[in-house]
């Protein structure tokens, strides 16, 4: 096994560590969330990933975005993904997408992946990740931020959990982040819970937050987990 990993087995098994090397990921959203995300999947080590966004860093990223730096502005930031992951783990197969997941292209796209991490910024492309996860067969792993709160769950095929937590299906702008911000902390520490997610996910190990909303208030460091469905 590559020496790279050695720091992992422990808490994994090398068998498992081998399972995780044979695995592929998407990554829908490169930004405040995404960034975080492919940072920590790329260090803990998967056979490819796949990072989606069809928008360029602008001096608004800078607050809170890991990929964003003065020097990106109108960059790319799938392409950065790209840059960053192939920094930290050449042995990575990266395939990044600068465009957006729509019903014409989803299915395609999300293909052939063993999980689907979304890190998305408004409801409408949510619903859709969802629908087009459950077409495929793939788990979704769902995270959201606004100011110091954050929230995250797994969405199984069929589980239709997003129907339940947005239930107005009129609704196709973002959260109340917009209203409450984004600052750095949030999205570290959701994308960390969402890449732990995926992983449990990949190794069929742990218990999911499957029907389940863990509601994250780092205002008063309270951590609540909300029962979803049945």
């Amino acid at each position: 096994m590559d020496k790279r990993y050695a720091r992992n087995i422990g808490m994994f098994s090398e068998e498992e560590m081998n399972q995780l090397l044979t695995k592929k990921v998407c990554v829908v959203g490169c930004g405040g969330l995404g960034g975080y995300i492919l940072e920590m999947i790329a260090r803990l080590g998967v056979k490819s990933i796949t990072p989606i966004d069809g928008d360029v860093f602008d001096e608004t990223n800078l607050n809170r975005q890991l990929l964003s730096d003065e020097g990106s502005m109108g960059f790319e930031k799938a392409l950065k993904a790209k840059k960053r992951i192939n920094e930290i783990n050449s042995s990575v197969e990266v395939k990044p997408l600068v465009d957006r997941v729509d019903e014409s292209n989803g299915l395609q796209i999300l293909a052939g992946h063993d999980v689907i991490i979304d890190a998305v910024d408004n409801i409408k492309t949510r619903k859709m990740l969802q629908d087009l996860a459950e077409k495929l067969d793939i788990p979704l792993v769902h995270g959201a931020i606004a100011g110091w709160y954050g929230q995250v769950t797994t969405i199984y095929p069929g589980d239709r959990t997003f129907d339940l937590i947005y239930p107005n299906e009129c609704e196709n702008g973002r959260g109340i982040e917009a209203k409450l911000g984004n600052p750095s902390f949030t999205p570290a520490l959701v994308a960390s819970i969402q890449v732990s997610e995926a992983v449990k996910v990949m190794l069929g190990r742990g218990k999911l937050l499957r029907k389940e909303l863990l509601y994250i208030d780092t205002l008063n460091q309270e951590y609540d987990k909300i029962e979803i469905g049945n």
